[in-house]
């Protein structure tokens, strides 16, 4: 009778073992899990404040400089899109046909002048733009017949020239005395007084042009 009795015992006993053991377990996994998620928030929580501390680092800097932002999206001013970059300076190509000497007018208003093409990088950024149009340069012989000179006093001698195949000359013997982008973007010589379109070019500017500027 004892004897059963403390078989009894020992499957009770062993019963409870057996069952406290995926508790226990339970109890450990889910402090792991909290654990976890703890960890896991103090990560994100940090990593939030280091981002909101950069974008007001940013905002500031904006905030204290926004002539410097615009000045990155927009080289030749913000409020001057009409004028394109190119190799640090800014070009405006007109939508005026006006003669020579007026172009060269409306380059100086804008703190500019009629474009001195020096290589052919600039030549070739200036042709795509001018195709199969007539476009002003800062080319002239105006004070001498044959002595061409550019408007910012480049030697035109040993300079880079692009001319037409038999230009510059007086064509039917007209004074033929400005250089133009002709429509293929070689050069030629044209009368001064005819209209054609031009291109203005100057330095980027070191903050951005208000509309005052255009």
């Amino acid at each position: 009778m004892d004897e059963e009795k403390d078989q009894d015992n020992f499957r009770t006993y062993t019963g409870r073992s057996t069952l406290q053991r995926p508790l226990y377990l339970i109890y450990i996994l889910l402090a792991v899990s909290y654990l976890l998620i703890v960890i896991g928030f103090a990560v994100t929580l940090s990593k939030a404040t280091t981002l909101s501390s950069q974008l007001s680092e940013t905002y500031n800097k904006i905030k204290n400089n926004p002539s410097g932002h615009d000045l990155h999206l927009f080289p030749c001013g913000s409020d001057t899109r009409q004028w394109e970059y190119f190799n640090g300076k800014c070009y405006y190509f007109s939508l005026q046909a006006v003669p020579w000497q007026q172009a060269k007018t409306k380059c100086e208003e804008q703190h500019a002048k009629l474009a001195v093409i020096d290589g052919f990088p600039k030549q070739n950024f200036i042709q795509t733009r001018t195709r199969n149009e007539r476009f002003w340069i800062g080319l002239h012989d105006l004070h001498t017949e044959g002595e061409w000179k550019w408007l910012d006093g480049s030697d035109y001698r040993t300079g880079f020239k692009y001319w037409k195949q038999g230009e510059p000359n007086d064509y039917q013997r007209r004074d033929e005395d400005c250089g133009q982008v002709w429509i293929n973007g070689e050069w030629n010589d044209y009368t001064c007084n005819s209209n054609s379109f031009y291109v203005c070019e100057r330095p980027m500017p070191s903050t951005p042009l208000t509309s005052k500027g255009k």
